[in-house]
């Protein structure tokens, strides 16, 4: 199996000149009067390994279903490298699927599960005891290759369907929630292991997931889906540094947000004034003077403080310590503000509670405050 060299090369984000593997143009699926995709434009390049994240019922599956061939399109466009996939069965696809269940065969090993789909493909026989056995190095399962699925852990079960899917060396490899069935922990550690094997084989991946940590930690670029339409596509890093709405902010990870009006908008700078305080964001944003926007600030990135008297001034304010929780290596604090809005804080556990002879607890008066550069407009 060939790997891309994509270590160098990120066409996702300089996209001028580059062909996408995959063309997403204006397609939409429609169940009699439900529309479960709206009109959707998406170009994946590749060796990109990009997330499909959204809630239940987003329209996501949906989208991945019709990439395979599994459901129809009712507007629009689907190319796979340069070909429309519009008259083209699944079977012909240049495409595989690895489900949620992985629907292994529990009578089969583990090397006779991966070499199915080869055999049934009439590979020459020496061509799938290679392939299978680079494919078992791939995935460290070599020392496992006689086992039956039932006498395997999850992840290792998750690895063979893994295995059974790349084996036949598609262009794009299909993943619908694939860790979802493997425990937090163990969901952790398989996140990097998938990453880790995509890099290597080059194959262009699209996991759907509805675990925001899951597609952050997998993905080169993912896109938002909600309601059938995408609402935002970008890096992790944009999405959630950047995202462009409320709906967005909320979604990936958590916000607090604070509704307000543009004061004062320049190249390098805004300002708005919210029933909070006055935000000062030191970049510059497109938005029109004395408009309304919301303002966004992540938990972790605001500082919290026990207090002698008021904050007075931008980006900051003051509050009381409604509840505590401790979730081990960090703490989150709901702090009450003067409007009467309860917010977030999180802040790192750096020192056992016992060492800590000043911590901040309930009913505490509190200023919290954050950087110039930490504060997100969002749209509705």
């Amino acid at each position: 199996m060939t790997a891309l060299d994509t270590a160098s090369d990120t066409p996702w984000l300089d996209p001028d000149g580059q062909t996408p593997l995959v063309q997403i143009k204006g397609v939409t699926k429609k169940y009699g009067d439900v529309t479960a995709v709206d009109n959707v434009d998406l170009d994946i390049y590749p060796g990109e390994l990009f997330c499909l994240l959204g809630g239940s019922g987003c329209g996501k599956s949906t989208l991945l279903r019709m990439l395979a061939g599994f459901e129809t399109v009712n507007g629009g466009s689907i190319t796979i490298d340069g070909v429309d996939m519009s008259e083209v069965p699944a079977y012909d696809r240049p495409t595989n699927m690895m489900f949620q269940s992985y629907a292994l065969f529990p009578h089969m090993s583990v090397e006779k599960n991966i070499a199915f789909g080869l055999q049934q493909d009439r590979i020459p026989k020496s061509e799938i005891k290679d392939r299978v056995h680079d494919i078992l190095a791939l995935v460290e399962l070599q020392d496992f290759k006689k086992r039956k699925p039932q006498q395997l852990s999850g992840g290792q079960r998750q690895r063979v369907a893994l295995a059974r899917a790349l084996v036949k060396e598609p262009k794009l490899l299909l993943l619908d929630e694939p860790l979802a069935a493997l425990d937090k922990k163990l969901r952790k550690q398989t996140q990097f292991e998938l990453a880790n094997i995509q890099e290597k084989v080059g194959v262009t991946f699209v996991v759907v997931t509805h675990d925001q940590e899951e597609a952050m930690s997998l993905a080169t670029r993912m896109a938002v889906m909600d309601a059938g339409r995408f609402k935002q596509i970008g890096t992790p890093t944009e999405i959630y540094e950047f995202p462009e709405s409320r709906f967005v902010a909320d979604f990936i990870g958590s916000a607090n947000i604070f509704e307000g009006r543009v004061t004062e908008d320049v190249a390098d700078h805004v300002r708005v004034k919210t029933e909070v305080c006055d935000v000062f964001i030191d970049h510059g944003e497109s938005v029109k003077m004395g408009s309304k926007i919301w303002v966004g600030i992540r938990p972790e990135k605001i500082r919290l403080t026990k207090a002698d008297k008021p904050a007075v001034g931008e980006n900051q304010a003051s509050g009381i310590v409604e509840d505590v929780g401790y979730l081990g290596e960090s703490s989150i604090y709901k702090v009450k503000l003067s409007n009467g809005q309860i917010i977030d804080v999180t802040a790192p556990n750096q020192l056992r509670p016992m060492s800590r002879q000043h911590g901040i607890t309930w009913d505490d008066h509190v200023n919290i405050s954050w950087e110039p550069s930490s504060a997100m407009l969002l749209n509705s």
